[in-house]
């Protein structure tokens, strides 16, 4: 086998092991926060968030653990992935903008809250990230893409970054 050939295929499997694993990790903190905690606490959390001033909180803590699940599993199977960063871009922004406005709370709690905040812009800046990207290698979407026809991740990074060079 020509050592191109074979370090490419290399190069294409070590893509797909951190492409996976890199999903795994990024939808943990979604995943853990629908099933740990948001639906065994239903009324605690919903109670919470009406006190924060959520409209319906109720309707909206429903809509919030399916967006974190149905969400959460795109992203990590990368079956829709892009729909399902868009749903977690969507109950970020609304969590960060209800419970993490740390200019409104008092000093002691601002690093905190800040701290929660900044945590939820970089998550979003990993859904904004995976919406324009897609998922990655080792993706339902893209093993769809290769069995109807189209190209394979690994030929497809090639010649983008051949033509990233190029500029």
């Amino acid at each position: 086998m020509d050592e191109q050939l074979k370090g490419e295929r290399m190069c294409c499997h070590v893509r797909g092991l951190v492409s996976l694993l890199g999903r795994v990790f990024l939808v943990l903190i979604f995943l853990m926060s629908a099933v740990g905690n948001k639906i065994p606490n239903f009324e605690g959390t919903a109670a919470y968030m009406a006190s924060e001033g959520m409209p319906m909180p109720k309707v909206m803590l429903a809509g919030g653990i399916v967006f974190l699940i149905v969400g959460g599993l795109s992203v990590l199977l990368g079956l829709g992935a892009r729909v399902g960063a868009v749903m977690l871009g969507v109950f970020l922004f609304l969590a960060t903008y209800y419970f993490h406005d740390f200019w409104n709370f008092e000093p002691e709690q601002q690093e905190m809250q800040m701290i929660a905040f900044m945590k939820n812009l970089a998550l979003f800046g990993a859904m904004m990230f995976i919406f324009a990207n897609g998922a990655g290698a080792w993706s339902v979407d893209g093993l769809l893409k290769k069995v109807l026809g189209g190209k394979g991740s690994c030929k497809k990074d090639k010649e983008e970054s051949k033509a990233a060079i190029d500029l």
